[in-house]
């Protein structure tokens, strides 16, 4: 693996307008700096309850970069420079400015109380005249007031997990929203179903479930808590809700629209966020193609030593003078199998599937900034035709009011998330490197041969 980059980023503070701000919008800042509802906005007794806001522009935030060689042949990834993130350099600095109207809240080391639980266990097979599919149970335990009551047992499919993550991004279009195992299409219906598949997905969904109840906003979204409570009847029907077949054509036509029209000045604290993302993409897709390698070519050898013992042991039965020495090197072979299959067991546990899911996760940015990028675009289309008045002043004048509030709700919301996704990915991959080269020390240690 090459040099360890650093990539910067700097979040600017804007002012929150207090009119024509959505009440959802308000409430989704407030719970993403971990405030309750009414802290967004303005029922205190003073006026206008002061908003946590955002980082000077003049403050970057050090993120470190796995920057890799472009041949992909370098297999040095795994060799050097253990510590992929310096989380010492993950400080973010307050901002000083007396123009900024967002007021900075800083909480003292308050317990994070975990009050949502959540397990995905025990796949079942269903088989129908038209398909065959796989549900999971879902056991949520909760101490919350909002919920009807603090155990719920339900049991949906793939196609149900992606319902929600669908209405998380429709609801949310700027946050960072987990991502979802891919949908397996890949040699016919057979393996889509054998043991291994199903297991990884499982454990993948598990993970996509509690990422979202961790998440500060995304775990008070209505559509997340129905997917974990209502039963089948119920929820089937609350599915069919919301907008119809030409509604959703005309949303998807008009984003399509915006995204071909693009934005003129994108703001430079996105520049770099963009910028951060195309890099991240391409050394995180490296690194899983790597490991993927590695794993299979060990995969192979594994295989290829395991003929080994049955064929010195074959041979001992032949070879009288060397009967001892044939069973001991076959004895020694099945040490090293076993020895080298549990190693493989934590490679492919512990490191691949986090590589993975960050790979997921820099499509998931790709798809947020093109979100953020259109909700920009739509409001430069109002003020451009309000400059050429094209149509009724008025109108678009009430409207580019309402579209301001709207980009800046969106990017105050992803500005936020952005630095909690960035630092549970430091966290998450440097923990899965240093687990892999412990596993792999562990493994030197008891098995390597020691010289009298």
């Amino acid at each position: 693996m090459g040099k360890l980059g650093e990539a910067g980023l700097a979040a600017t503070a804007g002012p929150a307008r207090t009119l024509g701000m959505e009440g959802e919008c308000r409430a989704s800042q407030a719970r993403s700096w971990g405030l309750p509802a009414g802290g967004a906005g303005g029922d205190s007794p003073g006026g206008d309850a002061p908003l946590p806001g955002s980082i000077s522009s003049s403050s970057l935030l050090q993120a470190e970069v796995l920057d890799l060689d472009e041949d992909e042949d370098d297999l040095e990834v795994f060799s050097k420079d253990a510590s992929l993130m310096d989380m010492n350099s993950f400080s973010p600095l307050m901002p000083t400015s007396p123009l900024s109207m967002i007021n900075q809240v800083k909480f003292e080391d308050e317990p994070d109380l975990k009050d949502l639980f959540i397990t995905v266990d025990e796949p079942e097979s269903h088989v129908t005249t038209i398909e065959t599919f796989i549900t999971y149970r879902i056991i949520t335990k909760t101490s919350r007031g909002e919920f009807d009551s603090s155990e719920f047992e339900v049991r949906r499919r793939y196609q149900d997990f992606l319902w929600l993550k669908e209405k998380l991004e429709e609801a949310h279009p700027t946050l960072i929203i987990p991502p979802l195992p891919e949908k397996f299409i890949v040699k016919g219906m057979v393996e889509r179903f054998n043991d291994d598949f199903i297991e990884t997905r499982r454990k993948a969904l598990h993970k996509f479930l509690n990422r979202i109840a961790d998440h500060p906003t995304l775990t008070f979204n209505e559509d997340f808590k129905i997917f974990l409570t209502a039963q089948a009847s119920e929820f089937s029907s609350h599915k069919k809700q919301g907008p119809g077949l030409l509604s959703r054509m005309g949303q998807s036509v008009r984003a399509v629209a915006l995204s071909m029209r693009g934005v003129k000045s994108r703001p430079e604290e996105f520049m770099e966020m963009n910028n951060f993302i195309e890099i991240f993409s391409q050394k995180i897709n490296l690194i899983d193609k790597i490991s993927q390698r590695i794993y299979k070519e060990e995969r192979e050898y594994l295989d290829e030593m395991k003929e080994y013992g049955p064929i010195h042991i074959l041979w001992s039965a032949s070879e009288e003078d060397l009967a001892d020495t044939l069973k001991s090197v076959a004895s020694c072979i099945d040490k090293c199998c076993k020895a080298t299959e549990k190693r493989m067991s934590g490679f492919s546990e512990a490191l691949l599937p986090v590589v993975h899911e960050y790979v997921l996760y820099s499509e998931m940015l790709m798809a947020v900034m093109k979100r953020r990028d259109q909700i920009q675009a739509e409001l430069d289309s109002k003020v451009e035709a309000l400059t050429s008045k094209k149509a009724d002043t008025d109108l678009l004048t009430e409207e580019i009011g309402k579209l301001e509030d709207k980009v800046e709700c969106a990017n105050n919301a992803l500005k936020a998330d952005w630095e909690r996704w960035k630092q549970n990915m430091q966290n998450d991959i440097k923990s899965a490197f240093t687990n892999m080269a412990e596993e792999n020390i562990l493994y030197y240690e008891q098995f390597s041969i020691r010289s009298p």
